[in-house]
């Protein structure tokens, strides 16, 4: 027996009244569920988030016919909130700025980028590190030498090399070469042109090795008898700690 229009569940008419876009649009991003308008989502229309709700819907539904986004739920009241009243947030700026490009929001992308937060990151540090050879590569290596050492063991240990000038960098190789030891597990980092010191670069490697979750400390590296360099102002110790 067909069922009339009338005694079908009411979430199967809002799923259909959704799907030819119904003023008020209820969505689930990445578990927490919204409630908002048209209007809203697509307040910016060069966005990617208005580009999800013009013409037909390009998003999938949940099983309650909400609109699915897969991205953190957490971090979309922010942007919502921006979109109803133009409000930057305040809060969680590193997390919400991510979230403003995925949806490239491009005013908010440039109020938040104007933060102290941001802008110290993109402007400042990054633009910094980006004048450092081979950076990225460098901390993936460091953690590559971290790893081999820690077999059956509690922690294990990096020697980095720090040198800001090429003269400095000459040194340190000349310093190496008159040892006996693997030079292949001394990471080096520089030389560069910008102002931030030695200890500065020292600060951002074990900022970014944090971020990737590892538990690190770090400390000048005392080299033995026949250095022919003050070894601490150029060598430091990273040690792992890895329970």
């Amino acid at each position: 027996m067909s069922i009339s229009s009338e005694h079908k569940p009411l979430r199967k008419q809002v799923t259909s009244s959704l799907h030819t876009l119904s003023p008020i649009v209820e969505l689930n991003v990445g578990g927490e569920m919204y409630t908002t308008t048209l209007s809203t989502l697509k307040k910016h229309p060069g966005s990617k988030l208005a580009e999800m709700f013009t013409g037909q819907p390009k998003l999938r539904t949940d099983s309650e016919g909400r609109f699915f986004i897969d991205r953190p739920g957490t971090y979309f009241k922010y942007i919502l909130e921006y979109l109803r009243s133009n409000q930057v947030p305040t809060q969680c700026i590193q997390d919400v700025y991510k979230e403003a490009l995925f949806y490239d929001i491009e005013p908010l992308i440039k109020q938040l980028e104007d933060s102290p937060q941001i802008f110290g990151e993109l402007v400042a540090r990054k633009q910094f590190l980006a004048r450092v050879p081979n950076y990225s590569e460098n901390i993936e290596l460091m953690i590559r030498i971290a790893r081999a050492e820690a077999v059956a063991s509690r922690q294990s240990s990096v020697i980095v090399c720090v040198v800001r000038t090429e003269e400095d960098s000459a040194r340190c190789q000349d310093a190496l070469n008159s040892l006996d030891m693997d030079k292949k597990s001394v990471v080096k980092f520089g030389p560069w042109k910008a102002v931030p010191s030695i200890s500065d670069l020292v600060d951002c490697i074990q900022m970014d090795v944090e971020a990737k979750g590892y538990k690190i400390s770090v400390q000048p590296h005392v080299a033995e008898k026949g250095f022919r360099i003050k070894s601490q102002d150029f060598f430091y110790k990273f040690l792992f700690t890895w329970w």
